[in-house]
Order: structure tokens, then sequence, then C-alpha cells
């Protein structure tokens, strides 16, 4: 492993341990077991690393949500949604995935309009993964529908997100999102 590749590492433990304010350039460096110089080299700045990290960590939470639906192959799009939903509020129990998103939450809070403006295009990027991940939305869909269907997930995932932060057992279940989706459909239907 390289020294970049060391730094993403890294900045991804320092990320789940001290979350996204309190790393400093240092602590990664002494996590990755590189120079201090060596973030400048690689990425230019310790947001850019920080972020870098971010993205990749998040890509790799989808990529496990995924992987772990792939054996049961859920076959209708109920069982797909259900068993989707199912993993990723699962994972929500696992340390290093809540320090994940507490950490999101907290670069959010904080509300530099440099940091806001990167953070805001990884989002967008997650919208297409999403809308594959929760959605089922084929490979050659047209991209204005992968967006909408990607927001609609990127929104739903993130108030459910925030919904299991504050009281887990409360946070809604698969089930109750189904059930939720339906009648919300049946309103606007009618």
């Amino acid at each position: 492993m390289g020294n970049r590749e060391s730094l993403i590492d890294g900045a991804k433990r320092c990320l789940v341990q001290k979350g996204y304010g309190r790393t400093t350039a240092r602590d990664i460096a002494s996590a990755a077991g590189v120079s201090l110089a060596a973030i400048g080299y690689h990425f230019g700045s310790k947001e850019a690393l920080l972020n870098e990290a971010m993205r990749q960590a998040l890509d790799e939470w989808g990529a496990d949500v995924g992987r772990a639906l792939a054996p049961a192959g859920p076959t209708s799009g109920y069982e797909r949604f259900v068993a989707t939903w199912q993993q990723a509020i699962g994972s929500l129990s696992e340390p290093n995935v809540k320090a994940l998103w507490t950490t999101q939450f907290e670069v959010l809070s904080v509300g530099q309009p440099g940091l806001l403006a990167d953070l805001s295009k990884l989002q967008g990027e997650a919208r297409e993964g999403l809308a594959h991940l929760f959605g089922g939305v084929d490979a050659d869909a047209d991209p204005a529908e992968v967006n909408r269907i990607g927001s609609f997930f990127q929104a739903l995932l993130l108030g459910v997100v925030v919904l299991y932060l504050f009281d887990p057992a409360k946070a809604p279940s698969p089930e109750d999102l189904v059930a939720s989706i339906r009648a919300v459909a049946e309103r606007i239907e009618s």
C-alpha cells in the first residue's frame, strides 16, 4: 500500500474516532504512518483528503449493503426494498457505520461554504448509487429518472438515519416505510 492509500485509510480511522472537525492533519499522518507533507503532496489539503476518505467510506458502506443482498437475490420489488432497508438500518448499529453517519451530520452543521460544496458534489454522486441500490433502477435507465429516484431514496435514507440516531427503537422498519410510501401514494393519486 502506497502513501496515498495509507492516508485514506488513516483518514477513515480518524473520521470514525474523532469526527471531521477534531481531526488534525497530524492525526491523519500519524494514523497512516507517513509524513505530514504527504497530505499536501497527494491531496493538497486535509479537507480534500477527509472528503475523499468520507466518499470512499460511504461507497464501501453501499457496496457492503449490496453484497449482503446478492446471495439472497430478492425477486420482487417489495422483497428487494425490504431486504435493502433491513440491511441498511441494521448496519447503523455498527459503531463505525454510526460514526460515519454522525460525521456527515457534523460536517453539515459546520456550514463552511467550500466544504459544503465539496460534500454536496459527493451527495450528488451518491444519488445514482442509491437509485440502483434501493430502487432497483436498471443501468440503462433515463438519467433524469435515476436522479429523481436517487434523490427520493437519499432524502428517505438521511431521514431514517437521523431518526435512528435519535432513538433506534422508534426508527421506522422497512415494512413501515413500505406502508407509508403506499399511503402517501394513495393520497397523492386521489
